[in-house]
């Protein structure tokens, strides 16, 4: 994005929406002079022949990439290559008459550019699931059948156009959202083998299933590090640093806080003093000032980890000001 603006310094330069779900990134591209096609008052359908467009690390859906080629803008294609590894999966399962199910958050600009992909062929269908409750709705239905009608109304606005459970579900191809918990995933693509099994015994499993192994690795990279950290060391708490829309960076958080108090900070600033912090509680939607959170008892263990969007210096500024607060001179 950095070299978009420098190689055309005298054209609009736009992001689709954020790079990354990191704050102070797509902040420091804002006043870099980059502008934010999701921000108040920009307008995506006026952009030209003379305007350069990025696409951001999640990618663009189908239709979109679309509307913006066909609008003659220049475009940097900033898709992360691990996405792309997903898309081609989703686009074989198309091609193939399978159905992707996609393990994702449906609003996620990652996910609804999987989902168009598998839109590419006129047999491709997609189904989101978000977690593990939903996948055991789809598996119950794979096995038993069900209400169709019920099916459709809970989701509907996860599957594609003109989704039918008692066709589409037939042959189904697992993916994810690529920042999503592996361990979950992982779960899920095992419970739909399974209910694939059941429905159609073990000789048609091939033929009426498939999975593929598509978490980012720098996401499975932090997730093995923290999982391995916890195992190896008794501590008193964590911090995790990463935007609070990172989907990474809050899955860090929840298998943190699963063993040990953690606390998910947007940034170094929420480090407000040695008794006073500011995060988000894992599964809540606002951040909280918590007080007393630094124990007073020394020696101190603390663990840190970051999302695979967290700036590098920002986890340095977090091990200093954590320095300062538990070592004062």
């Amino acid at each position: 994005a950095y070299q978009a603006r420098r190689r055309f310094p005298d054209r609009q330069v736009f992001l689709t929406g954020e790079i990354i779900h990191n704050p102070h990134v797509n902040d420091r591209l804002r006043e870099a002079g980059i502008r934010f096609l999701t921000d108040p008052g920009e307008d995506r359908a006026r952009v030209g022949p003379d305007d350069v467009v990025i696409l951001p690390a999640f990618g663009v859906s189908v239709g979109d990439m679309a509307q913006l080629s066909s609008q003659g803008c220049t475009l940097v294609d900033t898709t992360c290559g691990s996405v792309l590894n997903v898309w081609k999966n989703v686009i074989r399962y198309a091609q193939d008459g399978f159905t992707s199910v996609i393990h994702g958050k449906v609003k996620h600009e990652e996910t609804r550019a999987t989902a168009s992909q598998a839109l590419k062929y006129p047999q491709g269908r997609y189904l989101i699931v978000l977690d593990r409750a939903e996948a055991a709705l789809v598996c119950d239905y794979i096995r038993d059948g069900g209400d169709r009608g019920a099916f459709l109304a809970r989701f509907g606005a996860a599957a594609s156009p003109g989704f039918d459970p008692d066709i589409d579900l037939a042959r189904i191809g697992c993916a994810n959202q690529t920042t999503m918990l592996m361990s979950e995933s992982l779960a899920i693509g095992e419970m739909f083998r399974e209910a694939m099994r059941a429905r159609y015994g073990e000789a048609a499993l091939a033929a009426q299933f498939r999975s593929f192994d598509t978490i980012c690795s720098a996401t499975q990279e932090r997730q093995d590090a923290v999982e391995a950290l916890l195992d190896e060391h008794r501590l008193d708490l964590m911090l995790v640093v990463g935007g609070y829309n990172s989907s990474n960076t809050c899955n860090l958080a929840h298998i943190c806080a699963e063993q040990v108090p953690t606390y998910h900070i947007a940034d170094p600033s929420c480090l407000v003093s040695p008794t006073a912090i500011r995060h988000r509680p894992v599964g809540q939607k606002a951040e909280v000032e918590t007080r007393g959170w630094l124990p007073a008892t020394r020696p101190l263990r603390v663990g840190l980890t970051s999302g695979a969007s967290t700036p590098d210096n920002l986890v340095e500024q977090v091990v200093r000001t954590l320095d300062a607060f538990a070592n004062p001179l």
